[in-house]
């Protein structure tokens, strides 16, 4: 049974992560449990564990992996599965926090998950540390949640920047922790992991959250739209992949065909490394022209000099 659950929570993670439709042998030949099987046995479990994911009421469905629609993938949307947002005021996240610390189940702290899913509450002067498993950062984490409750500036670094933020919400997004708040009368969106120093700063109650602002619609849905840089870049696609290229951009940058198929698109980039990553799944059917910095950074990255 515990090979089980871990083979089923590795099959949701992956399926929320991945952000694409995946076909049956893709997850068969990534997810831990399954690549030992025979095609029959690989049948047998896989289905068994779809039918116990949908009756958990995850939202399995089938969507094409193409544009022709000939191949069909597995996919769960992370915002059907998420819970809806109750819309609770920061006492009341609060006074939950309160709650939960203070009960046991089974002589163990209550996890903070759920709390943190509702948008965070202060951490309470009990001392105990969080016990959510968020790995590294999560004292960083407090602090910002402490920050966003207070609504207290919070500073840190970034990207060798000192930066001083007004702290709107934090989103867990791709498996990292991002902090979306006003800095420099722009709303910005930044990885925790990546920042340094992090502390809560000022007085309480020194700005306010827009009203019906909600930190998830910041975030970006591509991976390279999250974060503090202001870059564009332009980048010129061999005919091959212009109809693969085109389809991933969408409305988050401009396109137009040249003369011999090839794809140019100007694309705003806030994420270096994620967009360099994005741009090396097209091998050497994509050429960065420019800005200068970027294709540097991405020829350093493929000479193995970083």
């Amino acid at each position: 049974m515990q090979r089980v659950i871990e083979r089923i929570l590795n099959l949701l993670a992956f399926l929320l992560t991945v952000g694409r439709p995946v076909t049956a042998e893709e997850i068969r030949t990534t997810i831990s449990g399954y690549g030992q099987a025979t095609d029959e046995a690989f049948h047998r479990m896989f289905e068994r564990d779809k039918d116990l994911l949908r009756r958990l009421g995850i939202p399995l469905e089938l969507a094409p992996t193409d544009g022709w629609q000939v191949e069909h993938g597995y996919v769960v949307d992370p915002e059907t599965y998420a819970l809806p947002d109750p819309g609770l005021t920061d006492d009341e996240r609060a006074a939950l926090w309160l709650a939960a610390e203070v009960v046991r189940m089974g002589g163990q702290v209550a996890a903070p998950d759920a709390i943190f899913k509702l948008g965070g509450a202060p951490v309470t002067g009990s001392g105990e540390p969080l016990a959510a498993a968020l790995s590294e950062g999560s004292d960083d984490l407090g602090t910002a949640f402490l920050a966003i409750a207070e609504r207290r500036h919070v500073l840190f670094g970034y990207r060798d920047k000192p930066r001083r933020v007004a702290p709107y919400g934090l989103v867990h997004r791709r498996g990292h922790w991002y902090l979306v708040g006003e800095d420099d009368d722009r709303t910005k969106v930044f990885r925790m992991d990546k920042a340094t120093d992090v502390r809560a700063g000022g007085h309480p109650g020194v700005f306010e959250r827009p009203e019906g602002f909600r930190a998830a619609d910041a975030i970006p849905g591509a991976p390279w739209e999250a974060g503090a840089e202001d870059l564009t870049a332009k980048i010129l696609f061999d005919p091959a992949v212009a109809w693969w290229a085109r389809r991933q951009i969408g409305n988050r940058g401009s396109t137009a065909e040249t003369p011999d198929g090839s794809l140019l698109a100007t694309i705003p980039v806030a994420n270096p490394e994620a967009f360099i990553g994005w741009l090396l799944s097209f091998d050497d059917a994509a050429e960065l022209l420019e800005p200068t910095e970027l294709r540097e950074q991405l020829l350093a990255l493929v000479r193995g000099e970083v």
